[in-house]
């Protein structure tokens, strides 16, 4: 496992009203979702590194507008829906 450090002032933590935990839960979070929308990382892989569940990931993406979901045409999409 890789851990990294990042220095946030304390100005910015005040401005925002965050405490170091909720900055690094968030942090956490955006690299994660990073992850999985550029580089096409498993969920499994970004919901760890967000250390969240995979259903709380999946929420997660959902409310940032993004779907697990990805089909190239509709046939790919009606397919699929018939084997589900």
């Amino acid at each position: 496992m890789c851990r990294i450090e990042v220095q946030i002032p304390e100005a910015v933590l005040y401005d925002t009203h965050m405490t170091a935990v909720q900055v690094s839960e968030y942090a956490k979070k955006l690299i994660a979702l990073e992850y999985y929308t550029r580089h096409h990382v498993s969920i499994g892989y970004c919901a760890e590194i967000a250390e969240m569940t995979e259903e709380d990931f999946i929420k997660f993406l959902g409310q940032q507008g993004i779907s697990i979901f990805q089909f190239d045409d509709k046939n790919s999409f009606m397919e699929e829906l018939t084997n589900a």
